[in-house]
């Protein structure tokens, strides 16, 4: 730094002169020390850390009372973990670095490191916190090859860590990260030219204001062609004469002071006019002094005093910007803050205030921390305590989660910075922070709602237009004669009337325009037309999509569901309709003026807006209509194969007509997705659901299924808005863009990572957390071009500057497929084929679809009906009641199901009947029988129908009937195993007349006296046993083989007295009842 910007002179000269002195008296006294030592014991070796710090003067942040706490906690929460640097007692002792003035001293602190490195022979040092006691303590401990840990010395100086501060690690901030956050700022706000920077420098103590300055000086050129001036003022420093250099010298002015000054300063400023937008102060604040009350923040105490100059004062200080540290918000730190005040309360009769000062004992306090972690890897890996350069080493280029969070130590030993924006609410008056910078990531964050207010309404310039200094005399105009001066009069008066004339002519055109509503379609002209008709005649696949247009695709879980887009007839032509869910629209003349802007539209990559109808309740939307469906549908179709010119082809459509709309009235579409770009009959790719802003649906609060579908494509800073545009923006159309363009390069649907399978609702918390790296999709596109990578990789930047425009993104894609634009019409024809043959595969699977869902509706049916029955409704033949003369019936049902059921819950005896219904499922099967029904607990078998078996039924029934009996014993209750099921069984033979009953869920009944006599024969039989009639005995003597028992006369309701008997089993058979 040029000039006075240089302050190492007398640190510089200091310690060449006592290191050669002192290194030699010191050699052999520490050569002595070991065999001084007593021999370790079992006992814990001490670990000392020598502190050297200001031990009275609390102005200083690192002062002794405010760092001491810190430094006993970390010391207690290193010896309380065992598994940090075990065999070690970590302890301080501590060094006064003040000179009998209560001020740092360069003289003073290297003689106190001496003393404490001959007295107690410590692993590492602490501190200083001062620029001026920290230089040669550093060199000190470099010669002695001992680790330097301090969260002060902020200074540049120290930023050069090649020798004499190799072994120096700083903690808290360093005025280099100051510089790099001034840096980007005037590359957000396009300042590439001239910096002013004003600094109070009384060359005294340890001159806070002059190295917070000089980090700006030294960084600030890193910008090409930037300038930076300085300007210093002393005690009693005449204000005007330092607007007069600010006026002459710089627009951006960066002010280092006490706040007082700052507001004197201010104050002049404002008398003089330079706090009505021209000009931008920013007032380096780092602890945030300006702030500070009696509690911190107090909001309105930068500019207020209580004084008569309170008015002027706040007028004026909407042209400042405060930057202070951040105060770190992780949930550690406040617990943090509430021990630190009680150590100090407790141990040093210090009360520890709010403020930004206490970041600083909490850096001290992850200080202690980072060294001993990097003490115990170095031992683990085999080093030792003395070993400095291993221990730095290993403290430097890592991160460290401490009280303060996160903190990163870069590659040269210092911590990267946060700082805060403090900007006034000029409302309220209020000071609050509108931004954050984050040192790690060089990032600067805006508050979201929140923003910094230029009192002119505008970003100023860093350069006035006519140039600062003699160069304004380029803007001073020739005196002109009495004559031309009434020519140029004359001339001006007719232009304003040609200009005005024709402005109100336009006016009046656009007026009649919008009066006329050209747009206007009356539901009653609306023919909505045959969606299945159309389909078959245009091979729509289109469809309503979740994801939100007229044209998107909506597959559910397994992937089977689509509903086609709402088509209709309009003076001929068919229109795609999108109705709007709203109650009613209101005609206000901005609304009009989006209807005319989108007939207005003509370009052949937009759909064509047809018209609106607004009549309750038919809200809707008429657009141009493309059978070809949409992006999407293409895209997730794997039996369209798509080559990469195809793709190129369908990805420049989506550039030009997005160029289009950005460069229009409509300036933005702020839905773009693959589901709304759709393919018209000659394959070009068209954008619809553009514009009519006020048309569109205020999203619903909170992250449904399909709400977080709809926005995998919404970029993340509108994913963080609580109400974003509803047109979007340009850079959020651009995300979109790199979203679709890895949808059509991977063909995986949208937002694929490789390797993960998240729902959307989680992506979309990711994206929108602002994690580090960025959550983003796989762009690997394997063999294919790195470029196009890359190019999506651009468009999907966390940064919304660093995204290109679709100007860029032209050129870009013209670069990667300069082959494909060399033969057009090989091109048409080769995607004709293609789609040719992807069209009939198409048929061919669609048809074997058809024919395996025929066969397995076929199966269900003959599960309902008779094989019979079926064929006969397949054929569309009305099914004829018949009449069967013979046939024999079987009904079971479960003695004490009613009581078992009220003591099952309703799961458990649906459990119990599929089972038991099951099991005799299984069984029947093996017999020439027919299931009717089940009703609960009751089960209904015939034989003899509907194909007759002549006299085999009763024969048929009698052996399913013991086999069900037999399978009952063995039969377990899952949830009553000990409990024994018992069935009662009632069989009858005889005649019934059977056919199919109803319209919705038909039935096979059947009809007669048999089957009232078999329910009967059921209901007065005994559990375990299978009671027939004495028809059905009849038969079965005809067969033989059968062991029956005679029961007797058994009184039956509605049919007197009957003879029945016991079926107990078959001779030779494997079953007895």
């Amino acid at each position: 730094v040029p000039g006075t910007l240089r302050p190492w002179a007398m640190p510089a000269v200091l310690a060449p002169l006592l290191a050669p002195l002192l290194a030699p008296l010191l050699a052999p006294l520490l050569a002595l020390l070991p065999a001084l030592l007593p021999a370790a014991g079992t006992a814990p070796a001490p670990l000392t850390l020598a502190v050297v710090l200001p031990q009275r003067n609390l102005t200083y942040p690192w002062a002794w009372p405010r760092v001491g706490p810190a430094v006993r906690l970390a010391a207690a929460a290193v010896n309380s973990r065992r598994d940090l640097l075990p065999g070690f007692t970590l302890g301080w002792v501590f060094g006064d670095s003040e000179d009998r003035h209560g001020v740092c001293s360069e003289m003073a602190a290297p003689l106190v490191a001496v003393d404490l490195r001959l007295a107690h022979h410590p692993a590492a040092f602490l501190g200083p916190g001062c620029v001026y006691s920290a230089a040669p303590v550093a060199r000190f401990t470099s010669h002695w090859q001992l680790p330097l840990v301090t969260a002060g010395a902020e200074a540049h100086g120290f930023d050069d860590k090649s020798e004499e501060f190799g072994l120096t690690t700083r903690a808290g901030p360093s005025h280099r990260k100051l510089g790099e956050l001034g840096v980007q700022l005037h590359r957000r706000f396009n300042w590439t030219r001239r910096a002013l920077l004003v600094y109070w420098d009384e060359r005294v103590d340890d001159r806070p204001y002059y190295f917070a300055a000089e980090g700006l000086y030294v960084q600030l050129p890193t910008l090409r062609n930037l300038t930076v001036m300085d300007v210093v003022f002393r005690h009693g420093g005449n204000f005007s004469f330092i607007i007069q250099e600010i006026k002459a010298k710089g627009r951006i002015v960066y002010v280092c002071c006490a706040p007082d000054t700052l507001r004197e300063l201010m104050l002049q400023a404002e008398r003089e006019g330079l706090t009505g937008g021209d000009f931008a102060f920013f007032y380096i604040d780092t602890f945030g002094a300006s702030l500070q009350g009696r509690r911190f923040p107090e909001p309105r105490r930068p500019w207020h005093r209580g004084d008569t100059n309170d008015a002027r004062a706040r007028r004026a200080f909407q042209a400042v910007t405060i930057i202070t540290y951040k105060e770190p918000e992780n949930p550690e730190y406040r617990p943090f803050l509430q021990r630190l005040k009680e150590e100090a309360r407790d141990h040093f009769n210090f009360s520890v205030q709010d403020g930004l000062m206490n970041f600083i004992a909490a850096a001290f306090h992850d200080g202690v921390l980072l060294y001993a972690h990097a003490l115990n890897e170095t031992l683990e890996r085999g080093g030792s305590v003395s070993d400095a350069s291993a221990i730095t080493r290993q403290m430097w280029n890592r991160t460290f989660y401490g009280v303060t969070g996160f903190l990163k130590i870069d590659e040269q030993g210092d911590r990267e910075s946060d700082y805060s924006l403090w900007d006034m609410d000029p409302e309220q008056g209020n000071f609050q922070i509108v931004a954050n910078y984050n040192g790690t990531t060089k990032k600067l964050q805006m508050v979201p709602g929140r923003e910094i207010h230029w009192p002119g309404n505008a970003v100023p310039s860093d350069v006035p237009p006519c140039g600062f200094g003699d160069s304004e005399s380029q803007c001073g105009r020739a005196s002109l004669s009495t004559l031309e001066v009434l020519s140029l009069v004359v001339s001006l008066i007719l232009a304003a009337i040609t200009v005005t004339s024709f402005f109100i002519y336009r006016k009046l055109q656009l007026e009649k325009e919008l009066a006329a509503e050209l747009w206007r379609v009356r539901w009653e002209d609306l023919q909505m037309s045959s969606l299945e008709k159309h389909l078959r005649s245009a091979g729509s696949k289109l469809t309503l999509s979740l994801r939100g247009s007229n044209y998107g695709s909506l597959l559910t879980a397994e992937g089977q569901l689509q509903v086609y887009a709402k088509t209709a007839y309009y003076k001929g032509n068919l229109v795609a309709v999108k109705h709007v869910n709203r109650k009613r629209i209101e005609l206000t003349r901005k609304v009009r003026f989006e209807l005319k802007h989108m007939r207005d539209v003509q370009n052949e990559h937009l759909t064509r807006f047809v018209g609106a109808c607004t009549d309750p309740p038919n809200i809707c939307i008429l657009t141009e209509y493309c059978p070809r469906g949409s992006l999407q549908d293409i895209l997730e179709n794997e039996s369209i194969t798509l080559d990469w010119m195809f793709r190129y082809s369908l990805t420049h459509d989506i550039v030009k007509g997005m160029q289009f709309l950005h460069s229009g009235v409509i300036v933005s579409h702020g839905n773009l997705k693959s589901s709304n770009c759709v393919v018209d009959s000659r394959f070009v790719l068209k954008i619809t659901d553009y514009g009519l802003e006020s048309f569109r649906r205020p999203p619903a609060p909170g992250l449904t299924l399909g709400g977080a579908a709809e926005k995998l494509w919404t970029a993340p800073e509108l994913l963080r808005m609580e109400e974003p545009p509803a047109r979007g923006t340009q850079k959020g159309d651009v995300y979109s863009f790199g979203i679709i363009l890895q949808e059509i390069a991977l063909r995986s649907g949208v937002f694929y990572v490789e390797g993960m399978d998240l729902s959307p609702k989680e992506i979309i918390e990711r994206v929108k957390s602002g994690e580090r790296p960025s959550f983003r999709p796989s762009a690997n596109v394997g063999c294919h071009l790195e470029e196009l990578g890359q190019l999506m990789q651009h468009c999907w930047a966390e940064d919304v500057l660093e995204r290109p425009d679709f100007n860029q993104i032209k050129v870009q894609l013209r670069k990667f497929n300069r082959e494909s634009s060399t033969n057009i019409l090989d091109n048409l024809l080769s995607r004709m084929e293609q789609y040719a043959n992807n069209l009939e595969e198409l048929v061919e699977e669609r048809t074997q679809a058809y024919l395996e869902e025929k066969r397995k509706a076929e199966a269900l049916l003959y599960q309902i009906l008779p094989h019979s029955v079926a064929e006969q409704l397949k054929r569309g033949e009305t099914v004829q009641a018949e009449a069967f003369d013979s046939v024999t019936i079987y009904f079971s049902d479960i003695v004490g199901f009613t009581a078992l059921s009220a003591q099952s819950t309703p799961m458990q005896v649906v459990t119990l009947l599929n089972d038991l219904y099951t099991c005799f499922d299984a069984i029947i099967d093996n017999f020439d029988v027919y299931k009717v029904e089940t009703i609960g607990d009751a089960y209904m078998v015939v034989s003899g129908l509907p194909v007759r078996n002549g006299k085999l039924h009763a024969r048929e029934v009698a052996r399913m009937a013991l086999a069900l009996l037999e399978a009952v014993r063995s039969f377990r209750i899952r949830h009553r195993p000990q409990q024994r099921l018992e069935l009662r069984i009632g069989v009858h033979t005889g005649p019934v007349c059977a056919g199919v009953v109803g319209l919705k869920m038909p039935r096979y009944c059947l009809f007669g006296d048999t089957v009232n006599t078999a329910s009967r024969m059921e209901s007065n039989g005994e559990a375990l046993k299978i009671h027939i009639s004495g028809v059905t005995k009849a038969v079965l003597e005809e067969f033989g083989g059968f062991e029956l028992e005679l029961r007797g006369d058994v009184e039956m309701k509605g049919k007197g007295k009957l003879r029945t008997y016991w079926l107990l089993g078959e001779r030779g058979g494997s079953t007895r009842g």
